[in-house]
């Protein structure tokens, strides 16, 4: 069974940094489909960071430029330094994997509660 640990959410002010990690333990792990998306409230679930097949990372444009997404593959861990934040990226975020097959239930919540980063004006 696959599990994932986060941990690093928490409150700031504006312009303050955080760093979220998580840590995956199962079988058949692959670091580089993990991934960081966030929910807002009244907000859909929207992907954050992710990394691209050819070793590129994708970063949603509202954070390119703030947020780092890193990963340590011996430790089946990634990491999302935060820097910079702004309210609007209150939120809580969610470590990822891929979903089995066919499941329909939203990416946001399924291997975790997610961690919750609140950034205040």
């Amino acid at each position: 069974e696959v599990q994932l640990v986060e941990s690093g959410g928490g409150s700031v002010q504006a312009g303050g940094s955080l760093r979220l990690s998580c840590t995956a333990s199962g079988p058949s792990i692959d670091v580089s489909e993990m991934a960081w998306y966030r929910q807002a409230p009244g907000n859909e679930c929207e992907l954050v960071s992710s990394f691209i097949s050819d070793g590129r990372i994708y970063y949603r444009d509202s954070v390119r430029g703030r947020f780092t997404f890193s990963r340590d593959t011996a430790e089946n861990s990634v990491y999302l330094q935060m820097d910079s934040l702004k309210p609007e990226d209150t939120a809580v975020y969610y470590c990822t994997l891929p979903r089995p097959a066919g499941t329909l239930a939203s990416v946001c919540g399924y291997y975790t509660r997610g961690t919750q980063v609140t950034v205040s004006s």
